[in-house]
C-alpha cells in the first residue's frame, strides 16, 4: 500500500471542510427512504454511520446497527457515478426562427458544477473509466459529459463488505480502487487510512491532520479488502464472447424471457449502460424547439425501431442483445466486458434475475476456446 496517511475519525469532517473550501459541491452517501443513495453532504451527520445493506436476487434492505461506527460499511445501492457525468436528461441544442425567418441554432452546454464525490467502490470506477472510452475517447467527444467530467474530483472508498450479489473479483474490478480516485480511503473502526492519486488529490490531502499509518493499520486494511474478493457469485472464466455468440438459438434465452418483464431496470441502475433517444421539443409558437437527450433501454420497442420494423420484436431478442452485448460483443468496441461485477441488475431486477447465472447456463454447453 503507499498510504499518505491515517485521518482520526474525530478528524473526518476536515476532509469534508477541505473539499468545501477548495470549491466542491461535496456529494456522498446518505440514507434515504430505506436506500442508500448520493446526495449533497452538509455534515458528517448526513453519511450513514452504522448502516449494512443486506441484498439477493430481487432485494435490498439497509439495517442499521446503533454502535456501528463505520459509514461505508455496505456495497452498492442503486445510484452511481454515472447519473453525475451523463444526465439522465438533458438539452443538447436550441433552434430559434428569427423575424427574418432565419432559423439559427446554438448548443445547450451544462453549467457544470465542481462535484467532489465521496464513497465511490472500485466497480463503479471501473465503469466511468468506460464511459470515459465512449463519451471521451471516440472520434467525436461528447461536450456535454466532458463538462462535467473536468469538473469532478473523485474519493473512492476500498470495499470491505460485498453483497451477496457482487462478482466484482471474477470481472478484475474490485473490490480495491486502483486507480481512477483523487484520493482513495480504507476505513477502519477508528479512522481512514488516505492515498492520492494525481495534484488535486495530492493539494486536498496536504490541508488534513495527517498522520503516518502504522503497519498493524494497514495490514488490517489489505486484510479486510483481501477479505472482500471472496464473494460467492461470478462469470464463466476467460472470454464469453465466441460462447454467446454459439448461443444464439439456446433455449435459455425462451426461458429467461419468460422470467423477464423487459422493464429496462437493469439498464437503469447499470453503470456502464449509456443507450439514449433524442427528441424535439418545441413551443407552442413554433419559434423555438429544443433537442433533447435522454436514458433509453434496449429493453423497450422503440430502441430497435427502424423505419416501420422494430428489430428485436420481443423480449427474448431483447434480453439475448443486452445480455451478449454487455458480456461479449463489448469486447470489440472496448477491449474487455462491459460487466463490472457490480450486482446491481441482480439486486434490482423485480423478477430476480441473475446475469451471472444466465450467462452459466448460457455458456455451459460450449466449449472454451
Amino acid at each position: 500500500m503507499t498510504d499518505v496517511g491515517f485521518l482520526p475519525r474525530a478528524q473526518f469532517h476536515l476532509l469534508l471542510a477541505a473539499l468545501g473550501a477548495a470549491g466542491y459541491r461535496v456529494i456522498g452517501p446518505c440514507l434515504r427512504d430505506g436506500v442508500i443513495v448520493y446526495d449533497t453532504l452538509t455534515s458528517l451527520d448526513d453519511l450513514p454511520r452504522g448502516v449494512h445493506d443486506l441484498q439477493s436476487p430481487g432485494r435490498y434492505r439497509a439495517e442499521i446497527d446503533p454502535s456501528g461506527s463505520r459509514c461505508f460499511a455496505w456495497a452498492n445501492g442503486p445510484q452511481t457515478i454515472k447519473p453525475r457525468m451523463f444526465a439522465p436528461r438533458e438539452l443538447l441544442w436550441q433552434s430559434d426562427q428569427g423575424g427574418d425567418r432565419d432559423v439559427r441554432y446554438s448548443q445547450l452546454l451544462p453549467d457544470a458544477q465542481a462535484l467532489a464525490i465521496i464513497g465511490a467502490r472500485a466497480c463503479d470506477l471501473a465503469a466511468l473509466r468506460l464511459q470515459d472510452r465512449h463519451f471521451l475517447e471516440q472520434q467525436f467527444q461528447d461536450p456535454h459529459y466532458a463538462a462535467r467530467r473536468a469538473q469532478v474530483l473523485i474519493v473512492a472508498v476500498h470495499c470491505t463488505h460485498p453483497a451477496a450479489t457482487c462478482f466484482c473479483a471474477s470481472t478484475g474490478d474490485g473490490p480495491r480502487a486502483e486507480d481512477g480516485y483523487d484520493l482513495a480511503l480504507s476505513e477502519l473502526d477508528e479512522g481512514y487510512l488516505i492515498q492520492t492519486r494525481g495534484d488535486k488529490g495530492r493539494t486536498i490531502a496536504a490541508q488534513l491532520p495527517l498522520i503516518a499509518a502504522t503497519p498493524a493499520q494497514q495490514a488490517q486494511a489489505c486484510s479486510e479488502t483481501d477479505a472482500a474478493a471472496r464473494q460467492t457469485r461470478r462469470l464463466p472464466s476467460g472470454s464469453l464472447r465466441d460462447r454467446l455468440l454459439a448461443s444464439l438459438e439456446h433455449p435459455r434465452w425462451e426461458d429467461v424471457a419468460a422470467r423477464c418483464l423487459a422493464c429496462g431496470n437493469c439498464t437503469s441502475v447499470c453503470p456502464t449502460c449509456f443507450c439514449s433517444d433524442a427528441s424535439d421539443e418545441s413551443s407552442l409558437g413554433g419559434g423555438e424547439s429544443v433537442r433533447v437527450r435522454q436514458w433509453g433501454s434496449c429493453f423497450t420497442q422503440s430502441h430497435s425501431y427502424i423505419h416501420g420494423i422494430t428489430i428485436r420484436p420481443d423480449t427474448r431478442t431483447r434480453y439475448r442483445q443486452w445480455l451478449i452485448h454487455k458480456l461479449g460483443t463489448w469486447h470489440d468496441q472496448y477491449g474487455r466486458s462491459g460487466c463490472v461485477g457490480c450486482g446491481r441488475c441482480i439486486t434490482w431486477c423485480p423478477t430476480g434475475i441473475d446475469i451471472t447465472e444466465e450467462a452459466t447456463a448460457l455458456c455451459s454447453e460450449v466449449r472454451h476456446a
